[in-house]
């Protein structure tokens, strides 16, 4: 079902956390451009449109005008300085985000190639929430799961048993 070094073990957590509350009937608005993962999407039967590749933190337009009924944003908050706009202004009912975890032992992601491949935020689970919340957004469901490496060292081994990624299950609050 994968190919090249796609993430595995994400991929599989998220397709099932999806699926879990998903119905492929419904129009999925996927925050990002398309990627490997909303292929997957479509190739597993959902019906996906991505962002473009604006920037969310200033350009709503392609959120605000959706009639998508869900709105998917896989490690896409972090990257944003507001994220809290971005989350009010959603208009649909129904919300799946993940987002990775701030590890202690771990200083915030930044890419050194890509200048524009920063964490802004790397949030605490509690702190998501709150996020969520504060945007309107009713908690459903969560899950979270690690991201072990194939390295020797302390760092990955407390990546053997330290949750990485979170995932949040949302609906708009009435």
């Amino acid at each position: 079902m994968y190919e090249n070094n796609f993430p595995k073990k994400r991929y599989d957590q998220t397709m099932s956390f999806l699926k879990k509350h998903i119905s492929t009937n419904e129009k999925i608005l996927d925050l990002g451009v398309a990627n490997p993962f909303s292929e997957l999407m479509q190739a597993e039967g959902y019906t996906v449109h991505n962002t473009s590749g604006q920037d969310l933190d200033v350009d709503l337009e392609a959120i605000v005008t959706s009639d998508a009924n869900v709105v998917t944003a896989f490690e896409i908050f972090e990257h944003l300085v507001a994220p809290f706009n971005v989350l009010r202004e959603i208009k649909a009912n129904k919300l799946v985000a993940s987002i990775p975890l701030r590890l202690w032992f771990a200083s915030a992601y930044k890419s050194k190639t890509d200048p524009w491949d920063r964490h802004y935020h790397e949030f605490e689970d509690w702190q998501f929430d709150w996020l969520l919340e504060k945007a309107g957004w009713e908690i459903k469901d969560v899950a979270k799961w690690t991201n072990p490496v194939n390295k020797i060292g302390f760092r990955p081994l407390l990546r053997r048993f330290t949750n990485r990624y979170y995932i949040v299950y949302a609906e708009r609050s009435k």
